[in-house]
């Protein structure tokens, strides 16, 4: 096994002093389960945790040279989510735009909750915490759970990380040898990430579930309509290829083919060198020239050798796509199943960019215990024999895992998990294997100066292949030719054909571009195509290719008819780029994170202002959109907040008013809220403004620009300007005869009509804040 960590004696002061005890975390409690029988030489001691799933596993060893009580336990997988705070969560709380500023917090789910508490009790007995979740960047934020929740009990735990590629005695050891500091930095970019995801996401999906729900309820009543900055993308892929087998025009080509059959048993088909040609009248010149004097000369015979490669390195993209191309077991379950093989032993860790063996990973041990296995076996000594494994290299590594391989021999699995076990063994004695060898020969022939030729193969050593029954090579056998002898072809002939368009995307294929386009990672990407699977964005056709249902096929062109062509992966690639620079270390979390919400935050306003091209795009596909008042309509437009409600904590905005006279604020809890600000007449236009007023509160509290008659304002002020509602204001208060609310319900004596918050939950404010909602007066009589 290599050794990817650094061998850093970081914790040598910890050698005079006692540790007695020692919390040791996994993953999973496979894995926990696993790493104690090896570390305990299987004589640990078993007991309950608080949760029936995560089991503590007890016994001796000796760490940090000396010896300590090890207590093995678990989660199961992340231990705390990300959510909004509870007034951002309900769909109807707030414009869906104010998600790219609520605020967000950590929380452990109830299901996690007695794991959690697992911890908390058992680290006041420790002194020290290993963590040893799986060594990728998920694995790595998952640690930083654990130790958060290890150190608001403990403050003082000493923590250490363990790094691992497999679950075997070597690695174990090695990784109890080498101990070293967990990385911020790459758990960092999992924070960017997982904010990210849920601020866009729930961004966009509350807006075009809202919207599209009510346009379309035949069709999208129930229907949640999810977005996704991976997901989308994904989708546009499955898209773009169903438009370009549509958008294909056939062309027709034409192409002249000699046959030879020398005997009844052989027969030659020699290609043309010019291949096609479009033009019929140039390619029927040529053909009758070869008629008139149809006799071919052979021009030259050359032989050459010839190889098959044997495959790379097995990286976790190519083992998805292997597996669903040569196995047909799609990229979830594979990783699913290389997830239990990897836990049980049996394979190193499946998540690894690396396609290259390092140089100091010892392969002898590896195919050595292959060699009791009665299909394979034969194979593994045969290496062994003739010189030892000599992988074929690639040029990618991680510098954290291997690629791929068997770490440990059985046979005793079932059904997929045999298959993908057998196809992970068979791929890494192939790749330590030789190239398969051949001879080609080619002969090139000459008629009426047009040429032709023809190529045959003899294999004289298949090598890899006769452990890797997934790649097919064949012999071709062709006469021998003589060069300068001439010969009369049986069949001279010109042939027509069409262009083909290209093929539907297969899962291959699909994971293949996400990789290019730098769409999600090797462990998302199967969970992003299992995604639009279930929300019907895209089907299967029997032959397993992914075709756009009607639904993914509007939303795709209705963003992309809006300017941003969001089902392309740019935006989403360069997100990744500046996640692997947060990892390490190379850009700080703080700012990729405001780059990229600010970013997505105006495609998400540019969207909302262009969203009737949405309607129109699924239009075509669902059916005519449903018909709505001008109310309805401006509530459908989901108009910017200015301010939160005092009266009720929604959102008020501004709402032109029926006879389109101007506009007015109101209270999205309307009709059961009924808070509105009335502008008198002398204003002719009002609109939100960007910049926010830095002392009203609750914040954000939005300015407003505001257009008014000539004559209406005092000598010297402008007719157009930006001021505050909020409360500070004066002399817009004087210029709009606006009476202020106190947001605590201050008395009658000095607030018109107090009874309008009598149900508020705003606090009493100090006597010096400028917490005020303002009231045309005509109106305030209303709650007097």
């Amino acid at each position: 096994m290599a050794d990817y960590t650094t061998n850093t004696n970081f914790y040598e002061p910890w050698l005079e002093i006692a540790i007695k005890k020692v919390l040791c975390v996994a993953e999973k409690n496979d894995a926990a389960k696993g790493i104690a029988e090896l570390m305990s030489n299987g004589r640990s001691r078993r007991r309950e945790g608080l949760s029936v799933y995560n089991k503590i596993y007890e016994y001796e060893y000796n760490l940090f040279g000396q010896n300590v009580t090890i207590c093995m336990t678990s989660v199961s997988g992340h231990l705390l989510a990300l959510e909004f705070k509870a007034h951002f969560q309900k769909w109807h709380s707030c414009n869906p735009v104010m998600l790219f500023d609520a605020e967000v917090e950590k929380y452990c789910p109830d299901n996690f909750v007695q794991i959690k508490r697992t911890l908390e009790r058992e680290v006041r007995q420790c002194q020290a915490l290993v963590i040893w979740t799986d060594c990728d960047r998920e694995g790595e934020n998952i640690g930083y759970e654990i130790i958060d929740v290890c150190k608001d009990v403990k403050p003082n735990i000493q923590v250490f990380r363990a790094r691992f590629s497999e679950i075997t005695p070597n690695s174990i050891r090695r990784a109890c040898e080498s101990l070293t500091e967990p990385d911020i930095n790459v758990s960092d970019a999992v924070e960017v990430r997982q904010e990210l995801d849920l601020r866009i996401g729930a961004a966009f999906t509350r807006f075009q579930t809202l919207r599209l729900q009510k346009i379309f309820p035949g069709s999208l009543s129930n229907q949640l309509i999810s977005y996704g900055s991976c997901q989308f993308p994904t989708l546009g892929f499955v898209v773009e290829r169903f438009k370009a087998i549509q958008a294909f025009i056939p062309e027709t080509f034409f192409k002249i083919k000699v046959v030879h059959e020398p005997s009844e048993e052989e027969s030659v088909e020699f290609g043309w060198k010019r291949h096609r040609l479009f033009n019929h009248t140039a390619c029927l010149v040529l053909y009758q020239m070869c008629m008139e004097n149809p006799m071919a000369t052979v021009i030259s015979v050359t032989t050459k050798p010839k190889s098959k490669w044997r495959p790379l390195p097995l990286d976790t993209v190519e083992l998805e796509k292997l597996a669903s191309r040569k196995l047909k077991i799609g990229a979830k379950e594979t990783m699913k199943i290389a997830e239990k093989l990897y836990t049980q032993g049996f394979i190193s860790y499946p998540r690894t960019e690396t396609n290259m063996f390092p140089k100091n990973l010892n392969l002898v041990p590896l195919v050595e215990q292959q060699r009791q296995d009665n299909e394979w076996g034969p194979f593994a000594r045969r290496i062994l024999e003739s010189g030892g494994p000599t992988p074929r290299n690639g040029n990618k590594s991680d510098q954290a895992h291997p690629p791929i391989h068997p770490s440990k021999y059985t046979n005793n699995l079932q059904g997929n998990e045999r298959r993908l076990y057998e196809f992970i063994v068979r791929h890494f004695l192939a790749c330590c294997s030789k190239d398969a060898e051949g001879q080609e020969m080619t002969v090139e022939i000459d008629i009426a100066k047009e040429r032709f030729s023809a190529s045959g193969l003899t294999i004289i050593a298949r090598n890899y292949l006769e452990v890797y029954p997934y790649d097919k090579w064949y012999n071709k056998v062709i006469p021998l030719y003589a060069p300068d002898t001439t010969f009369q072809p049986t069949a001279i002939e010109m042939v027509e054909g069409q262009t083909s368009p290209p093929q539907l995307l297969t899962e291959a294929d699909l994971i293949s571009l996400m990789e290019k386009h730098g769409i999600g990672t090797d462990a998302t990407h199967a969970e992003h195509i299992e995604t639009i699977k279930s929300r019907m964005y895209v089907g299967l056709t029997t032959d397993q290719r992914f075709l756009p249902g009607e639904l993914g096929m509007g939303l795709v062109e209705g963003y992309n008819s809006m300017g941003y062509e969001m089902s392309k992966p740019d935006l989403r690639a360069e997100l990744e780029a500046d996640l692997k620079l947060v990892s390490e270390g190379r850009k700080d979390k703080a700012s990729v994170l405001r780059h990229h919400v600010a970013k997505y935050k105006a495609v998400f306003i540019e969207s909302v202002k262009k969203a009737k091209k949405l309607d129109e795009a699924l239009s075509s596909y669902l059916g005519e959109a449903q018909e709505f008042t001008e109310q309805e309509e401006q509530e459908l437009e989901m108009p910017l907040p200015v301010r939160k409600c005092l009266q009720c904590s929604r959102d008020m905005v501004l709402k032109k008013k029926k006879d389109n006279t101007g506009k007015f604020l109101s209270c999205l809890g309307y009709p059961a809220c009924k808070a509105v600000v009335w502008f008198p007449d002398v204003v002719l236009e009002v609109s939100r403004d960007d910049s926010i007023c830095p002392t009203c509160r609750p914040h954000p509290v939005h300015m407003l620009r505001f257009k008014f008659k000539r004559g209406s304002l005092p000598p010297g002020m402008p007719l157009e300007f930006v001021g505050c509602i909020g409360g500070c204001d004066d002399t817009l208060r004087e210029v709009l005869n606006l009476k202020y609310l106190h947001g605590g319900g201050e008395s009658r004596t000095q607030v018109n009509c107090s009874s309008a918050f009598s149900q508020s939950n705003h606090p009493r404010p100090n006597p010096k804040c400028n917490d005020f909602l303002w009231y045309y007066p005509s109106y305030c009589r209303k709650f007097s």
